[in-house]
């Protein structure tokens, strides 16, 4: 068995798909790296079967249907040997030395007898044109160096969370969740690091800047205007997050500090959502917006309570348009702020 599996979903990567590829090698034969093609029309189906010819004890080339990037990463993990799992897209890349440490570190937790469920790292915002990238770390809210579990978890702060980019999770423990991403849908790698938390018990956070999450490629989901094009599909992935909460609710509400962090991370989905309809300046995107909060209210009262009024969801209301412009004026700073879009 290999120690981890690497799936990296790529649609028309061709471009861009070989410096990802590159970075995940010096992994060795401890790392099974799984290039999945989602149905491509250029030449990364072509790429994919040259690396796993040059490579065949280490690269695997999976093609399929195109089904989105969610459908990728479903197919990554059914194909998945490795003890552990990770996602890495293909326009992003990890730091050869990092990843290393990464790799010894899981290593010597499997040595020692431990379970793992879930390893957190740093990432690095590459963003186009800037000199001084923005790096996510988590070392005010988690221990270091040994494994941990929920109530040891600290204060995270506004706009810190654990990203896809963050996180390795212990494959068998992604397939006993059930974890099953929606086809054709994007921002689903939000779904992909909320479902398993109820099942993970026991974490390991290495102070790393392993993942360099690129931003700044036309077209990019998290564009702003691409967002506002594909909100009814934000609008589903919240939803779905929205009703697992609540059905997985007395599991979530045993646990503190789990509790916690999840309703933050819905918050901040939701606040996306409603900022975006709000940016939109369309009649038709502002009713999305009040049946959104509406949907959220007849699944459960207390959630909607503690979202719609603690501070980002009060300022995600404001009436009238004077109080959508007061929103959209905060989203600006905490998006100078956070360095996202």
């Amino acid at each position: 068995m290999k120690l981890l599996s690497v799936a990296i979903p790529c649609y028309n990567s061709e471009e861009y798909m070989e410096k990802c590829i590159e970075s995940l090698l010096p992994g060795g034969d401890d790392v099974e790296i799984l290039i999945v093609d989602d149905g491509s029309t250029d030449r990364t189906g072509q790429i994919a079967d040259e690396y796993e010819k040059r490579y065949p004890s280490i690269v695997r080339a999976v093609h399929k249907e195109n089904g989105g990037h969610g459908s990728a990463v479903n197919t990554g993990l059914a194909h998945a040997s490795g003890l552990f799992y990770k996602v890495v897209d293909s326009d992003d890349w990890v730091k050869e030395s990092a990843y290393r440490k990464i790799l010894e570190t899981l290593k010597g937790i499997i040595a020692g007898g431990e379970t793992l469920d879930m390893m957190i790292s740093n990432f690095v915002y590459e963003k186009e044109g800037e000199k001084k990238h923005k790096v996510m770390k988590y070392h005010h809210a988690l221990p270091q160096d040994k494994v941990f579990g929920w109530n040891e978890v600290k204060h995270f702060h506004k706009g810190q969370y654990i990203l896809m980019h963050s996180v390795i999770f212990r494959t068998q423990l992604l397939r006993e969740c059930g974890l099953t991403l929606p086809e054709h849908t994007f921002y689903v790698d939000n779904i992909f690091v909320f479902e398993p938390l109820p099942y993970v018990k026991k974490m390991y956070y290495l102070d790393v800047n392993f993942y360099r999450y690129y931003i700044g490629r036309e077209g990019q989901s998290v564009n702003e205007d691409v967002m506002i094009g594909r909100i009814d599909q934000q609008i589903k992935v919240n939803q779905i997050m929205i009703d697992y909460f609540v059905e997985k609710k007395a599991k979530i509400y045993g646990k503190g500090k789990l509790k916690k962090y999840m309703l933050s991370y819905l918050e901040i989905i939701t606040v996306i959502s409603s900022i975006m309809l709000i940016r939109s300046g369309t009649e038709e995107n502002l009713e999305k917006k009040m049946l959104l909060w509406q949907y959220i209210r007849q699944k459960d009262l207390g959630l909607y309570m503690h979202l719609r009024y603690g501070v980002l969801g009060s300022s995600m209301n404001l009436p009238g348009k004077g109080g959508r412009k007061i929103s959209v004026e905060g989203y600006k700073i905490c998006r100078r702020f956070f360095k996202f879009n």
